[in-house]
């Protein structure tokens, strides 16, 4: 267990760090949007890209693993908006649902599925991050404009999700790295040490922004509301991110290397510790700015988050 933690605490305490600091105000909250633009849209795209170039293309582009990662996204966002539709509105209800099933892959499981299991574990969690980018969350953000506007408004929705994803860099690096692998494509040395250099600052910067930005969502999050969100609305939700989906994960993965489908058993740890990690910290952006709770979406993205350096440990000492 204490090999464990030598990989996981680092990561962990970082994103505290990152937390401390917007909360102290040592970090103004005015800052944190473009340091959350610097790892968007600078340092993770370019690890991606190395990642991408680097992995075997059997694992980058392997369909049974999208589908069995799919398919248990698509019944927890089914279990959280029927549960909790009627009592919250489809907008709440679908932004709990993409907070349930979506995990921190980008930011925080890439670099820390690496390091606990080495780099090819690279392939399987990002064919999750691909699919959370691509399908969870514009299903989710489609789901959540039904309140108003019915199935017009849903259609708009989503083709504004997907003109998100269009503008989001990580699945686009990760497609270039794919395309220079195929190509067998060598960048010109200046350049490769500049992306190498770029990579190197993804994990450590985009874990205090990880920090920073649940700091800045809480404290937006009190400044509009007077009274305190009710834990029936949050704690099911962390539960569910936190053991339910790598579960779920975890019996569907089994059910289809009984059926002779092609899964290797490291592959299925890979995917199982991917869903095992806490909720997405843009998930919070993305309430912000669709008008849902957001006071509930950071307190879920926070509990699952602290609680996860517990269960995420453990999950790596049961599967390893």
């Amino acid at each position: 267990m204490l090999a464990i933690l030598s990989v996981t605490f680092p990561f962990f305490a970082l994103i505290l760090a990152g937390y401390l600091a917007a909360r102290r105000r040592m970090l103004p909250l005015d800052a944190i949007p473009g340091l959350n633009g610097f790892v968007l849209f600078f340092a993770l795209p370019c690890m991606l890209y190395r990642f991408g170039a680097s992995t075997p293309l059997a694992l980058l582009l392997d369909p049974v693993l999208a589908a069995i990662y799919l398919v248990c996204a698509l019944a927890l966002v089914a279990g959280v908006v029927a549960a909790d539709r009627r009592r919250l509105g489809w907008n709440d209800a679908a932004f709990g649902a993409l907070v349930a099933a979506f995990p921190n892959t980008g930011f925080m499981g890439v670099p820390l599925l690496v390091a606990l299991l080495g780099a090819s574990a690279a392939g399987p969690v990002m064919v999750t991050l691909v699919v959370d980018l691509l399908l969870t969350t514009s299903l989710c953000v489609a789901l959540s404009r039904l309140d108003a506007a019915g199935a017009a408004g849903a259609r708009h929705a989503l083709a504004r999700a997907l003109r998100g994803v269009a503008h989001n860099p990580m699945p686009w690096s990760i497609v270039l790295g794919i395309a220079s692998q195929a190509l067998s494509l060598q960048l010109w040395q200046p350049l490769d040490a500049t992306i190498a250099l770029l990579a190197a600052a993804a994990s450590p910067v985009a874990l205090f922004t990880i920090g920073a930005v649940l700091a800045r969502s809480q404290m937006l999050a009190d400044r509009v509301e007077h009274r305190p969100v009710p834990l029936r609305t949050v704690l099911p939700v962390v539960l569910i991110k936190l053991f339910a989906h790598p579960l779920l994960v975890w019996c569907l993965g089994l059910a289809a290397m009984a059926l002779g489908l092609p899964i290797t058993p490291f592959a299925l740890t890979v995917l199982v510790l991917a869903a095992a990690l806490p909720s997405a910290s843009n998930v919070s952006l993305l309430a912000e700015r669709f008008g849902a709770n957001n006071g509930r979406i950071a307190r879920i993205i926070l509990w699952s988050t602290a609680a996860a350096f517990f269960t995420f440990s453990a999950a790596v000492a049961l599967l390893r």
